[in-house]
Parts: structure tokens; sequence; C-alpha cells
């Protein structure tokens, strides 16, 4: 099974998580300091909250597309880069309380996009040493391009 994944950064945690819950009648999946995830069944949606600056605005952190193992990771990144789209690859990265492994993309106007399989649970929300996620600059593609992996300096793109 695939969904998609929104993440958004917010600045009422606990009244988003409120909010959500509400929405979509379900209670978080994971909830640590600092972030929440929702595996909402209907409609298929991996709903991720991170906690932003107090006062901001909700906005949009990052997108992805969860699927079920790493061979579909790989799947992906080959169609990627099929295509002609630069991607930046991480294997057993740490972010947002899981091991992960990904593939990043960008869209035409630079929003961010991950697919990625969970591979089990992580002590920390920061990023592996060296990852994209939470990264919040620019990191070099399978190709040695530089390519950026948040969708502005100050999102931090995490899952």
């Amino acid at each position: 099974m695939s969904r998609v994944q929104l993440a958004l950064r917010v600045a009422d945690l606990d009244g988003s998580v409120d909010f959500y819950s509400k929405l979509f009648g379900v209670e978080p999946a994971k909830r640590r300091a600092g972030y929440a995830n929702f595996a909402i069944a209907e409609p298929p949606l991996k709903l991720v909250l991170i906690e932003g600056e107090a006062g901001e605005a909700t906005r949009m952190d990052h997108l992805g597309v969860e699927v079920e193992d790493t061979d579909l990771v790989t799947a992906a990144t080959r169609r990627l880069k099929d295509a002609g789209l630069a991607t930046f690859e991480e294997n057993d990265t740490s972010c947002c309380y899981a091991l992960q492994d990904k593939v990043w993309v960008h869209g035409p106007g630079q929003e961010p996009w991950e697919v990625y399989t969970v591979k089990g649970d992580a002590d920390t929300l920061e990023k592996t040493e060296g990852s994209a996620c939470c990264a919040g600059g620019a990191a070099d593609d399978t190709d040695g391009e530089k390519v950026t992996v948040s969708a502005d300096a100050s999102s931090g793109g995490c899952c």
C-alpha cells in the first residue's frame, strides 16, 4: 500500500493534533516532542505535523509518497532518473523518529517531494549526519548537481 504524505509546519502542535484528530477521526500514530504523524486509512494519507515557531502561520514543509519497502524506493529512484529528474538518495537515514530509505526530487516550483519507506523507529527528530532530511539547504544529487532539499531555507524539510 502506498499513500501520499503531507508534512505541515505548525505553530501550535497540540491544537493541530486536536484539530486533525477531529477532522480525520483518528488519533496520531506517533507522537513525540515537536512531532506527530497520522496514518489515515481513508483517504490514504500520512499527515505529518512538525512544530514550528510560535505565532507563524501553518505552511507546507514537504510532500511525499510512503511506500512499503526499499525495493519500491529503488524502483522510484530509477524511474525518476530515467525521466531526467535530479534525485538525492538517502539510505538508512534517521529523521522524524524513523529509520528510512528515501529519494528526494523537486517540482517546478521547488516543492520538495520524497519517496520513502520506514524501516523502523528512531529515537530522534533530528536527521542523520549528512542527510537531506531537516537540512534546509542544498546537497549533492546522484549526478553531483546541487539540489535544494527543503521548501525554503527555514522549513527544514523532514518527515
